[in-house]
């Protein structure tokens, strides 16, 4: 969720009571974390892995944090252990990470990075993504566009990819790509004076996720989330292939980046167990 240049308040829950009917019908998830931007523009993290029930009270309880842009997360592992390292949202360069998808042949992706490896601190797909387009950018002179459609272009060419949904923020710009057209990724521009005028903005996804903010009242907000979260008709998806800036001022832009699918596409059958049960609709 981003605000633009001015900071709001927000509540956040991860997930749901763990007695609820949403968490009782989903597995386990294998981390959360949520990302902000301190007032004078410093991403920062708060994360944690769930590998045990003690683990998990970081997800459930209330968190209410003052940003420009939010950036939440529900992790359910296909690379790299329950670790914090491995845990979304990752950061690099002042800006905030969070994916949703499979990628493989991660030695060929290796071997791409080169010495720029060095960014990635844990073991996971997301975060080798994550670096590949921090190294791009820099060599763009910080252009995020071009570094996103370069990186993920290569990606596209020479890696068997089952899905590559992301988020990418500053402190006052977003973006966002849907691509293929594997898993769905939602749109809310909700203007102050939209279809809920004056009401609070109040959100819910299918896992219990939930996030309230008074301030989004009386304010103009961008939202992207893997779902509808609240039945405002303003909702849209995301086009397959579809890249989206959301800039300080919350104007939107986007473009069809890459309207052909991957060249190695990776099917439900393709994936192994842990990454099969990850993927499922459940999950995301």
């Amino acid at each position: 969720m981003s605000g633009g240049t001015q900071q709001l308040s927000a509540r956040f829950w991860l997930l749901d009571a763990p007695d609820s009917l949403s968490a009782q019908s989903h597995r386990d998830p294998d981390g959360a974390g949520i990302g902000i931007f301190s007032p004078q523009g410093t991403p920062i993290v708060h994360k944690t892995p769930i590998s045990a029930f003690g683990d998990a009270a970081f997800a459930h309880e209330a968190r209410t944090e003052r940003s420009t842009t939010f950036v939440a997360h529900i992790r359910f592992a296909t690379t790299g252990g329950l670790t914090l390292a491995n845990t979304h949202p990752f950061q690099q360069d002042r800006r905030l990470f969070a994916h949703n998808g499979v990628l493989a042949d991660l030695p060929r992706l290796d071997a791409q990075l080169g010495e720029d490896r060095s960014l990635v601190k844990g073991e996971t797909d997301s975060e080798r993504l994550f670096a590949l387009i921090t190294r791009e950018t820099r060599r763009r002179d910080g252009n995020l566009h071009a570094g996103i459609t370069t990186a993920v272009g290569w990606v596209a060419e020479h890696l068997p990819v089952y899905a590559l949904n992301l988020i990418l923020t500053t402190e006052t710009d977003l973006y966002a790509l849907r691509y293929p057209a594997t898993h769905t990724l939602y749109l809310l521009d909700r203007a102050a004076s939209g279809y809920r005028a004056d009401k609070p903005l109040h959100h819910e996804s299918s896992l219990g996720s939930r996030v309230d903010s008074d301030e989004a009242a009386q304010r103009h907000v961008v939202v992207l989330a893997s779902e509808r979260m609240d039945d405002d008709p303003g909702w849209r998806a995301l086009e397959p292939g579809e890249l989206l800036h959301v800039d300080a001022n919350l104007d939107l832009a986007s473009t069809i980046a890459f309207p052909d699918p991957p060249r190695h596409p990776l099917t439900l059958a393709d994936l192994d167990e842990h990454q099969l049960a990850s993927q499922s609709p459940v999950s995301t």
